[in-house]
């Protein structure tokens, strides 16, 4: 039985560009979105102050930054290229 493709999201509060991300991410079936806010670990916020959001694949590895424009079937094929083992 397939389980659901694992992502982590790097995002802080108040970021409309890591909201939207975040939005058109939940509505891709199959997809487990974890949240992390860059605000709550100093490592965190030191890597990615600058650069949120940040999508990462299960195994914490930067997939390339979608555009803010990119919509959920963009983001799919995004994820099927960079997760070969995607249930997307």
């Amino acid at each position: 039985m397939p389980t659901d493709t694992r992502l982590i999201l790097y995002s802080k509060p108040g970021c409309h560009l890591c909201e939207g991300l975040q939005e058109k991410l939940e509505q891709i079936e199959g997809v487990h979105l974890e949240i992390r806010d860059i605000t709550t670990r100093e490592d965190w916020f030191n890597a990615y102050e600058y650069e949120v959001p940040v999508l990462c694949d299960s195994n914490d590895k930067p997939l390339p930054r979608p555009s803010p424009r990119a919509s959920v079937a963009q983001l799919i094929r995004t994820i099927q290229k960079y997760c070969p083992d995607s249930t997307v």
